[in-house]
């Protein structure tokens, strides 16, 4: 029993070493990385490309903006990019309809948006016969656009239809102009929509809903064909959250060149304390077998695919629980 336990604490020790120590990389990876909304939920590679925490790691990263969870799933299992921020729904889906897209790490792991109706529009009531804007079918906003309906007593397809608008600040422009009669939106876009005088109809993040939302996912053959690559990435991923922990102005400073829109600084910071919180952004990175449970459960009311699918086949552990076992993350957070 005692050699197990020496054992277990040596391997333990090389691990933290190995994650600990800063490589002079023989070579660059260079690698192609998505992301699917331009919204906090991103922040991750939005940060960790930004400050240097990508090429610490042996990463030369280009990022590539593909609009919704469906997209970047589609451009993750064609090849595009071995690499992704993506949502919940959106790698569900690809996995029932036979990829091999798994999430290796968790981003967000709860819910943030809100139902917001176009100038004039307060009451659900007042949605009957209208039009909600999502980002694509298929993605989260989908899924967050039916719960919330359906929570305010409307049917999607029957009482309101479900329009594909595109990103966040694009659903925000639709709702401001008319186009649609609400939007399913979130931080930046739902403080300008505030600002702006738009009525909140239904906010999610008071439903109760726990919700594997955004995370950084890749497949199964990328895992076995280039496990060091992944591995080097979920260390950075887990580094950039902590920057986004200990590093307000770098966080903000993200935020604002990626949302592009010119955000004033109040916005910038009512984003970033609604979005650093241990229930949407919790420093262990292990992807929510709970979140992903209610994922698979809204996504069975369309495919009956879904009705037998158990949240751990959507998901890959490893590299998480060697940052975490080997007291790698603990230690980012004690270090002053």
């Amino acid at each position: 029993m005692a050699t197990k336990r020496m054992l277990y604490l040596t391997v333990a020790a090389l691990l933290f070493q190995v994650f600990s120590a800063p490589f002079a990389w023989a070579q660059t990876t260079r690698l192609n990385v998505g992301y699917s909304a331009a919204s906090a939920d991103q922040l991750p590679a939005w940060v960790a490309k930004d400050s240097g925490i990508f090429a610490k790691n042996g990463f030369d990263v280009q990022l590539i903006f593909f609009t919704g969870g469906t997209t970047a799933i589609l451009a993750l299992v064609s090849g595009d990019v071995p690499i992704t921020q993506v949502s919940g729904p959106g790698l569900v889906n690809s996995a029932l309809a036979g990829s091999d897209a798994v999430f290796v790490a968790a981003g967000i792991i709860s819910l943030n948006y809100v139902l917001m109706g176009k100038p004039g529009i307060k009451t659900a009531e007042q949605l009957k016969g209208g039009t909600v804007a999502i980002s694509r079918f298929g993605s989260a906003t989908d899924s967050i656009a039916r719960f919330a309906l359906r929570r305010i007593g409307l049917t999607p397809g029957k009482d309101v239809t479900l329009v594909q608008v595109g990103s966040g600040p694009e659903r925000l422009t639709a709702a401001l102009t008319g186009r649609v009669t609400a939007s399913v939106i979130n931080p930046p876009s739902s403080f300008i929509a505030e600002k702006r005088g738009l009525a909140v109809i239904a906010d999610v993040a008071k439903m109760g809903l726990v919700f594997q939302h955004t995370g950084v996912g890749t497949t199964r053959k990328f895992i076995k064909e280039h496990p060091d690559t992944v591995r080097r990435y979920v260390k950075a991923h887990v580094e950039a959250v902590h920057k986004m922990w200990t590093d307000k102005e770098a966080t903000i400073r993200a935020l604002s060149k990626y949302m592009g829109s010119g955000l004033e600084r109040e916005t910038l910071e009512k984003s970033y304390d609604n979005v650093m919180t241990e229930a949407l952004y919790p420093k262990k990175q292990y992807p929510s077998l709970e979140g992903l449970k209610t994922v698979i459960e809204e996504v069975a009311e369309r495919d009956p695919r879904a009705k037998s699918a158990k949240p751990e086949q959507f998901v890959d552990f490893t590299f998480i629980k060697e940052l975490d076992q080997s007291g790698y993350i603990d230690g980012l957070y004690k270090r002053k």
